[in-house]
């Protein structure tokens, strides 16, 4: 059994036709029912109803059909994963969540571009669940995001947890406390999340801290990017839970309050390609890491 039999059983089962199947893989009909045939025959089993029109999958033409779509598409995974490591140009793509940038991030890749100079460096903001696909598609080398999330194809570190704060208006009478902020208290504003598309993300995950805690929002305003959420906090329509290190972003119109709830975190995770062991991911990662050791950072050290 070979690929292109999967690539024409699935054409057949899509199309429910074996004209317009053949037409789409751009053969004739005859030669594509006589590979379907000897398909049934290697496998021992019917796929496909005889005589039913539209077509029809057997049981084992619909089993069949699942797991062979999944076979084609990881096949196409490798071969964009393969020909991005095989490129002889050192170039690396990263992909990075927008709130990456206010921590580590920008120090990471100075000390890392300064150290191997011969490495060109580009940069793609995207959303975690974006970064998966780009490194599947072989269009990102590396990704730093925040959320959780299990693919075979994709090996994922995560580096560390990064505590959660509050962000508030100025003036605001939760922002005169000066002790950190319960969630209870946070629950009783309006509370702007983001990303809106695509989900899941962080948005999920923030609305799922209060969630485990039996806690629900007064009110939950969706926008679609973190910069957006932070200038209507700055507005006073709402409240934002956001990673710590967004206290680096200065504004005269936002202040930022801790949480006392110390399970309130956000991980910040490193993915890239699962069987990748290029040098540059190597020597990112020993990079990340030194940067911890000297800033006294906690973490849970693991290599490619």
């Amino acid at each position: 059994m070979e690929l292109r039999h999967l690539r024409y059983f699935v054409a057949v089962a899509d199309e429910k036709n074996f004209t317009r199947a053949a037409a789409r893989l751009h053969i004739a009909q005859p030669p594509l029912s006589r590979q379907i045939g000897q398909l049934e025959d290697e496998l021992g089993v019917v796929l496909i109803e005889k005589g039913t029109r539209p077509l029809r999958l057997t049981e084992a033409g619909k089993f069949f059909h699942a797991h062979a779509q999944e076979l084609l598409n990881k096949a196409a995974d490798l071969k964009a994963m393969t020909q991005r490591v095989g490129k002889i140009d050192r170039k690396f793509a990263i992909g990075f969540v927008a709130s990456t940038l206010y921590g580590l991030l920008p120090e990471i890749v100075r000390r890392f571009r300064n150290r191997f100079q011969s490495v060109e460096i580009s940069f793609h903001e995207m959303t975690t669940i974006e970064q998966l696909q780009a490194l599947k598609e072989g269009r990102i080398d590396v990704g730093f995001g925040r959320l959780k999330s299990e693919d075979p194809a994709i090996r994922r570190i995560v580096l560390r947890e990064e505590a959660l704060i509050v962000a508030l208006p100025v003036g605001h009478r939760l922002a005169a406390i000066e002790r950190p902020l319960a969630l209870a208290e946070v629950a009783q504003e309006a509370l702007l999340v983001y990303p809106q598309n695509p989900r899941p993300s962080f948005a999920d995950q923030v609305l799922a801290i209060f969630r485990e805690r039996n806690l629900v929002p007064q009110k939950v305003i969706e926008v679609r990017e973190l910069q957006i959420a932070i200038g209507l906090v700055g507005a006073g329509q709402g409240v934002a839970i956001v990673p710590q290190s967004l206290q680096g972003m200065i504004r005269t119109d936002v202040v930022y309050r801790p949480l006392d709830d110390g399970r309130a975190v956000s991980p910040i995770i490193f993915s890239a390609r699962h069987m990748d062991r290029s040098p540059e991911l190597v020597n990112m990662l020993e990079v990340i890491y030194e940067i911890y050791d000297e800033l006294g950072i906690s973490y849970a050290k693991q290599v490619l």
